[in-house]
């Protein structure tokens, strides 16, 4: 019967949630250079919360009302986002009503397990340009100052001009979406769930702290790599696959380096031991 009742619960919610589920995914989608990260989020946490909950043996143990402490906010965040129509607050509310639904159904031991895989969804959250907008010009102006030392290493005259960015007759205007916003926020993801995992307390803090300055370098890299080709084959670059492509360079560049960072060598011992989960 509690298998029943869970089943409809979920139903009701992912009705409840569709248009924001629906509006979610658009922004996921929208470019590379917008919270691109935020579609795996959820298939992370589901992982993560699978992998905590298989530890547990025997039947669930009673559900706890103190579900209603996450799920009564949640409601209201819903309730308030439909009188405003911004989808965000909605959006909020299913992370808030996630560890409610958590403790209703699995009960206290079990929703304390999966307490931050579930607070993880946050980070599957778009933040808007407004919130951010000091930030990002700060990124902006950081890469264009990164890019001009940079590129005239390789033998590339480059000469700045605020954002601008001159190279013989070309010109490269560092906006928005060449901040490297998206790389940073997908960076400290990653960071934190590494961080979140790794059993040595100093790489924990090494992982936070670096996850940063690499997203920035691999951005500075990447526009470099944009004003090197636009040099030898001229703007027509920008207009191609490989202005958008080059962003998916500064994941693949950052990302293995914050997960290297947070793994600890295995030593012979540990290669002999059988796996354990992180405490």
């Amino acid at each position: 019967m509690a298998d029943v009742r869970l089943w409809l619960v979920l139903a009701a919610v992912v009705a409840l949630y569709a248009p924001t589920l629906a509006w979610l995914w658009e922004r996921w989608t929208m470019s590379v250079w917008h919270n691109a990260h935020g579609m795996l989020i959820p298939v992370v946490v589901a992982y993560f919360v699978r992998d905590e909950l298989e530890r547990f043996e025997g039947p669930p143990e009673e559900g706890s009302a103190w579900g209603f402490v996450w799920l009564i906010p949640a409601l209201l965040m819903q309730i308030i986002d439909g009188a405003m129509h911004t989808q965000l607050l909605s959006a909020a509310s299913i992370v808030v009503a996630a560890p409610g639904l958590a403790w209703l159904f699995l009960g206290p031991s079990r929703a304390r397990a999966i307490l931050f895989p579930l607070l993880f969804l946050a980070f599957m959250l778009p933040i808007p340009l407004g919130v951010t907008e000091r930030l990002h010009l700060a990124l902006r102006h950081l890469t264009a100052a990164g890019v001009e030392h940079l590129v005239p290493l390789v033998g590339v005259p480059l000469f700045r001009e605020g954002l601008t960015l001159h190279s013989g007759e070309s010109r490269l205007f560092v906006a928005d979406a060449c901040s490297g916003f998206s790389t940073l926020y997908a960076a400290m993801t990653v960071a934190l769930l590494t961080a979140y995992f790794c059993p040595v307390v100093w790489r924990r803090l090494l992982v936070v702290v670096a996850a940063a300055p690499i997203a920035i370098a691999a951005n500075i890299l990447r526009v470099s790599l944009l004003v090197v080709l636009v040099r030898v084959y001229g703007d027509e670059v920008l207009e191609t696959w490989l202005h958008e492509g080059s962003g998916i360079l500064t994941f693949v560049l950052a990302l293995p380096l914050i997960f290297w960072l947070g793994t600890p060598p295995r030593t012979a011992s540990d290669a002999a031991a059988p796996a354990t989960h992180p405490s």
